[in-house]
């Protein structure tokens, strides 16, 4: 198997990865040992094998581990990363890390990456093995796997696993991997370090109780995005981020420039989904449903519209929250999006820093009045969010409360804040 193979399936993938951030290494996966007298001889072995090794180091000097000394760096073409491939091409070991705040909903969760290396190798006879003790490191699985590519295939043996910043892939391929080898690349697990670059911020108004405020009104879809709540927008304002979320508009609204933003902005303060909320809730009165019990509502809708039981039952729980709510049912969907659009379109370069915090006040004036409470004005948000979706808010529900229950959380702001403009 030679050394571009890794490669080769990465870059098919991923195209946006940029900072490093700091973690921990990886450990030795080992038995538990029993006697002072097997710990000192398992240290003596790992310190033979480190004695026929040497330090790699990524291009951007974020990662290194320790591996055999013959063995020879290649590019990734992801400084972050790190491939270092034997003299004779035919073992591997690919280092990758991917930071939360940089990938804004491509990979959330372990299974997104392990979706990943699904989709850029052909990886079979996948089998879970022990897990290896990795400090700093949670939710670790092991698995030993055939990797293939359309010339070649051989053994794998993958790590993955995640830190407070991160995600982490730790992959050793070769033609065959026995034992001796896979007990080799433990060794050099408990080696890997990587140190914390710091990150670019050109954002240069301070930071005050009223830019938290705005960050506060749309914090649930930072951190569903595993991105930074702490920053205007959820992420530092550099190059690197400018390029995330020029991707993430394109693929998420449609917005490539200043024209499409300005309309995608004009469309939410103007309509978005509340108007179609509205105007269905209306249909749904003149069909006679405010008359139903709560439990029948369903069958109106049922006789009046031609869609499936479930979706009966979505429209019927929906005017249960208009009629608790009213016309404000859900207002806060469209406007705390609307806030949330105007730091991306700060980082994207489609908008100055001060036009975004301009319009991010011109909403906040706008949502503000309508509410008495963050609790209040989640609630509409997350009600927005199930009629849009036609699924349970449940989930950005326990974010909301996670948020709330964290030290200096943005929600010790008070929601009745009187706004400053500051910048």
């Amino acid at each position: 198997m030679k050394g571009t193979t890794w490669k080769k399936g990465l870059c098919l993938t991923l195209l946006t990865v940029s900072m490093a951030v700091g973690v921990t290494g990886c450990g030795k996966s080992s038995n538990e040992v029993g006697t002072e007298e097997t710990a000192a001889d398992a240290a003596a072995e790992k310190e033979n094998i480190l004695a026929d090794m040497k330090e790699f180091t990524s291009e951007s000097g974020s990662v290194s581990i320790y591996l055999e000394n013959d063995w020879t760096t290649e590019d990734l073409g992801i400084d972050t990363w790190l491939g270092v491939h034997s003299a004779d091409g035919r073992e591997e070991v690919v280092v990758t890390q991917l930071p939360k705040n940089q990938y804004n909903g491509t990979v959330n969760s372990l299974d997104d990456l392990k979706a990943l290396m699904e989709e850029s190798f052909n990886i079979t006879d996948a089998q879970e093995t022990e897990v290896p003790e990795v400090p700093g490191l949670s939710g670790i699985t092991a698995m030993t796997c055939t990797i293939s590519t359309g010339t070649s295939s051989g053994d794998g043996y993958i790590i993955y696993g995640e830190s407070d910043y991160a995600y982490y892939m730790l992959a050793y391929s070769a033609n065959t991997i026995n034992d001796k080898k896979k007990e080799k690349f433990n060794v050099s697990c408990s080696t890997l370090k990587e140190t914390a670059i710091e990150e670019e911020n050109g954002f240069t108004t301070e930071m005050t109780d009223t830019i938290r405020w705005f960050d506060a009104s749309y914090a649930i879809l930072t951190r569903t995005n595993n991105c930074d709540v702490n920053y205007f927008g959820g992420m530092a304002a550099n190059e690197d981020n400018a390029a995330v979320a020029q991707a993430s508009l394109d693929s998420s609204w449609g917005v490539t420039d200043r024209a499409s933003a300005d309309e995608t902005m004009e469309w939410l303060l103007s309509e978005g989904h509340r108007k179609d909320f509205k105007d269905t809730m209306k249909t749904l009165i003149d069909a006679g449903i405010q008359n139903a019990a709560a439990d029948t509502r369903k069958d109106v809708v049922l006789e009046n519209y031609d869609v499936t039981e479930e979706e009966a039952q979505h429209l019927a729980d929906m005017y249960g929250y208009y009629e608790q709510y009213g016309e404000n049912a859900i207002d806060a969907w469209d406007y705390c999006r609307a806030l949330s659009l105007a730091g991306f379109y700060y980082h994207a370069g489609y908008y100055t820093e001060q036009e975004a915090l301009d319009k991010c006040l011109e909403i906040a004036q706008i949502l503000q009045p309508l509410y008495t409470s963050w609790d209040e004005a989640m609630d509409s948000y997350l009600h927005g969010y199930e009629y849009w979706a036609e699924e349970s808010s449940d989930e950005r529900r326990a974010v909301y409360e996670e948020l709330k229950a964290e030290e200096n959380s943005l929600y010790n702001v008070d929601w009745n804040l009187t706004f400053e403009k500051t910048w």
